[in-house]
């Protein structure tokens, strides 16, 4: 009787099979400092991509050896190691436009920022041209996306200025929540800061950022904002050395602390060539306004 043969899969001869890594197509424009996630699907979506010569659509997923174009130029692809993070803080005027180039002529944002090489600044949230302060740039497309996603819950601190007369109802109200034409939106903090008869100023917190949400839930109580000025955004403060229309270059330590808000790895920084007006921040220098809640005396 013929002994059974068994399978033995000792007995297979192993092959290495190389398993090209791929990534979302949006995600690794972002990364490449074309933009935040979101601009990246809006340019997909409108087939102003392509890979390998075709018209990228949503889903696409590449590699590092694939050609990718967006608008006709060819992007420098980047992995996740070869990007340093890097983060800016201007100090927005009155009168400037959070756009990059404005039909009408007017100044824009981008005007007064440090030059990049392969790479361009994204704008973590946006303000109204009426609205100065805050206003965060990065090259890393990914920590724009995660910084802006309501679902991270980052706090935006502003200090307003309101003509009318304010009733403890009315402040409760917009804590509470109010139903604006996209929504439910409240404050998760306000705090009478100073002001007599009918301009006060106060400092509230909001945990998104919809268009002009805290113009409108002061508008909703019949209340007009007359100055409005963000002073924080997550753990970063305005520095109030930085002048109206200067950028300051972010520590390592306040840009892993924005990383951690986006729940990142930290990334080391890399220095901005100071060819342009701004300031770097040499970390102990800074003077913020204090958030809600930790003011000092």
């Amino acid at each position: 009787m013929k002994n059974k043969q068994y399978f033995n899969p000792s007995k297979i001869e192993k092959t290495e099979v190389a398993v090209e890594k791929t990534e979302k197509l949006q995600k690794v424009l972002a990364r490449s400092g074309m933009g935040s996630r979101r601009e990246m699907e809006t340019v997909i979506d409108a087939g102003l991509v392509t890979i390998n010569g075709r018209t990228a659509v949503l889903g696409d997923r590449i590699s590092e050896q694939d050609r990718v174009t967006v608008k006709g130029r060819l992007v420098q692809l980047k992995t996740e190691d070869e990007l340093p993070r890097r983060v800016i803080m201007y100090n927005k005027p009155e009168g400037e436009l959070v756009t990059r180039k404005d039909p009408e002529g007017r100044r824009t944002v981008f005007d007064h920022l440090p030059r990049l090489r392969g790479e361009r600044w994204i704008a973590i949230g946006r303000l109204d041209i009426n609205t100065a302060g805050l206003l965060l740039f990065t090259n890393d497309g990914e920590l724009a996306n995660r910084l802006m996603h309501p679902s991270h819950q980052v706090e935006r601190e502003y200090a307003v200025r309101v003509m009318g007369e304010v009733t403890d109802d009315m402040l409760e109200a917009m804590k509470e929540g109010v139903m604006l034409e996209d929504g439910l939106g409240s404050f998760s903090a306000i705090e009478l800061v100073g002001g007599e008869g009918i301009n006060v100023w106060y400092h509230v917190v909001i945990n998104e950022g919809r268009n002009r949400e805290v113009r409108r839930l002061w508008e909703s109580q019949g209340v007009t904002v007359s100055r409005l000025k963000r002073v924080r955004y997550g753990n970063i403060y305005l520095d109030k050395r930085t002048k109206m229309g200067e950028w300051i270059e972010l520590t390592q330590a306040e840009v892993d602390d924005l990383s951690a808000l986006g729940g990142l790895a930290k990334k080391s920084v890399e220095a901005i060539p100071t060819g342009r007006p701004g300031k770097k921040n040499r970390g102990n220098s800074r003077k913020p306004v204090h958030a809600i809640g930790r003011r000092t005396k």
